[in-house]
């Protein structure tokens, strides 16, 4: 019966996804927050935001007793993608600005990112999305793996507050998440030493500008600084200091070990 279902079985699912291209660890992220997002109510105006949310989750925990490890996945990304919402509730004057700077609009990065942020996210860890929309992919990582401060940036206002109410159904602390209505050509950058950004402006024109800031910024950062960055644009302008350790054509990361020095 549909709606009936609330809860999987995580032995069976690691399972049944033995033979993907993951390492242990983010196999085991992975059904950690399938069961976190299965385990909680529907969102917050889920008849409006998310309404395909109840039925997209009990599909996805349907194919959780089966044995199609390629089609579970396939199920828990559709979850995924509709939580991270594909039309952003731009403003005119927003949309213009987007398409001015070449940003995305709001497009879901993957799970990928998520999987891969436990192992470079600590306590102290101050961590920024950059064009975040509704920052489900940060508040995922803060959920998983809490740390000092997650900065969500994003243009749009409407996203904004429905970020809000994602973090407080997820029941994160208000204090572990800065939520900044802003321009990322704009807003002030610096003072963190985890980055994730997808392309959130066109590499050209004033965007030349936001990377080269952004670089700068980073390498300043007496820290380490780890960048996750997808679509990758920002790798052109990092300093030499900053080492390419991982990259699949879609997601690309650096990190930038401690220095010392004060900025």
């Amino acid at each position: 019966m549909p709606g009936s279902r609330r809860s999987l079985d995580p032995t069976h699912v690691v399972s049944v996804l033995r033979d993907d291209d993951r390492t242990e660890d983010e196999r085991s992220r992975l059904v950690r927050l399938m069961e976190l997002l299965t385990s909680l109510p529907d969102p917050p105006n889920a008849a409006t935001l998310f309404p395909r949310f109840s039925a997209l989750k009990d599909r996805f925990l349907a194919a959780c007793d089966g044995n199609d490890g390629e089609g579970l996945e396939e199920r828990f990304l559709e979850l995924y993608a509709h939580l991270h919402m594909h039309e952003a509730p731009y403003t005119r004057r927003e949309r213009r600005q987007m398409d001015a700077t070449g940003g995305y609009w709001s497009h879901a990065g993957g799970l990928s990112p998520i999987l891969k942020a436990g192992k470079w996210i600590r306590p102290e860890t101050t961590s920024v999305d950059l064009g975040a929309g509704n920052g489900l992919q940060a508040l995922l990582m803060q959920k998983l793996h809490p740390h000092a401060l997650s900065c969500q940036i994003e243009i749009s206002s409407a996203m904004v507050d429905i970020g809000r109410g994602l973090q407080d159904w997820l029941e994160i602390p208000e204090d572990q998440v800065e939520w900044r209505a802003d321009d990322v050509l704009e807003t002030p950058l610096g003072g963190w030493s985890f980055v994730y950004l997808y392309r959130p402006v066109r590499p050209s024109g004033p965007g030349l500008g936001f990377y080269r800031r952004l670089a700068n910024a980073l390498g300043r950062e007496p820290g380490e600084v780890v960048v996750f960055s997808i679509a990758d644009c920002l790798g052109g302008f990092l300093p030499e200091t900053f080492d390419r350790f991982y990259t699949d054509g879609h997601l690309t990361c650096y990190r930038k070990p401690a220095t010392g020095r004060p900025r």
